[in-house]
């Protein structure tokens, strides 16, 4: 790192909401005095310090002083708008790997990594949501900004979740990269890539829906064959008895006649079945016994 590595740094406003320190000026701490060294979030805007860990504040801006705005110094704008990729990683559950996500995401060259395990079942991902407030901010200061996301299934699976997103980053000009799948490569939101992102976001839909249908069909069909679908079956001749009796004879509802009947065989043997076994129980009993053939009066 170069002795004068600081004026580089300093040609930039720091992007810390905690700091904001203006061009030309040194990143100053809560207690608004001269930061020890320079915040990661400002110097990474630098392309020749990406790689650094930190980088300190020289003896010149008096560290640990009270802080002060110092004049503007007025550089030249690069010839080629500066660009921050940031990274994003995510896995459902702990159970998955998420390693390979992440080294290709580094060998991508991004500046910033957010990772978390979370489902795209849940409404608010914090790690996400940090990654583009992060966007915003670095977008702010005229940067172009790109998010690197390995493949389109770790920013969300339904077609609303998938849009919601894109408009977002349309909405703060900032572009999505997919490392592998089907839209590997880089996309405006704003630009012809949002149609192309609302295209293969309605076709992971449409593919969650045909893996739902197969699977249906699938029970429908082992159904038909006289094999079980679901848990072990708790419920016997007796038990059904005691249900149409109690349904039919006092009129009680599903929660009540649940709380009447106990489980004589299995893991559950002792315990209580659900309001639904019970629902199920009864309305197999009514379908078959509507399907069969009534007997000739004598």
């Amino acid at each position: 790192m170069k002795p004068d590595s600081y004026k580089l740094v300093e040609s930039h406003a720091c992007p810390m909401s905690t700091c904001q320190a203006p061009p030309g000026s040194p990143c100053r701490t809560t207690a608004d005095k001269v930061a020890l060294k320079y915040h990661t979030a400002r110097f990474q805007l630098v392309p020749a310090l990406r790689s650094e860990l930190h980088v300190a504040t020289p003896a010149v801006r008096h560290p640990g002083s009270a802080w002060q705005a110092l004049p503007v110094r007025r550089v030249a704008a690069p010839a080629v708008p500066m660009e921050v990729r940031l990274g994003y990683a995510r896995v459902s559950s702990r159970t998955q790997e998420i390693q390979s996500q992440l080294g290709a995401l580094e060998v991508s060259q991004v500046h910033r990594l957010f990772k978390e395990c979370i489902s795209t079942r849940v409404r608010e991902r914090p790690e996400m949501k940090a990654a583009l407030a992060a966007a915003r901010e670095y977008r702010s200061l005229g940067a172009k900004v790109t998010l690197v996301v390995h493949e389109m299934k770790r920013l969300g699976r339904g077609a609303l979740e998938l849009l919601k997103v894109a408009e977002e980053l349309r909405d703060a000009g900032i572009e999505l990269e997919f490392l592998t799948g089907p839209l590997a490569g880089k996309h405006d939101p704003a630009g012809h890539g949002a149609a192309l992102f609302a295209f293969f976001a309605a076709m992971a839909e449409s593919e969650r829906d045909h893996i739902r249908d197969k699977t249906l069909e699938g029970q429908e069909t082992a159904r038909t064959k006289g094999k079980a679908i679901g848990g072990v079956k708790v419920s016997d001749g007796d038990m059904l008895a005691t249900a149409l009796r109690l349904r039919d004879d006092e009129h009680l509802s599903l929660r009540e006649i649940a709380s009447r009947l106990v489980i004589r065989t299995g893991r559950k043997r002792g315990r209580h079945p659900s309001p639904a076994t019970v629902m199920r129980m009864l309305r197999e009993h009514d379908e078959q016994s509507a399907a069969a053939p009534l007997e000739p009066a004598r």
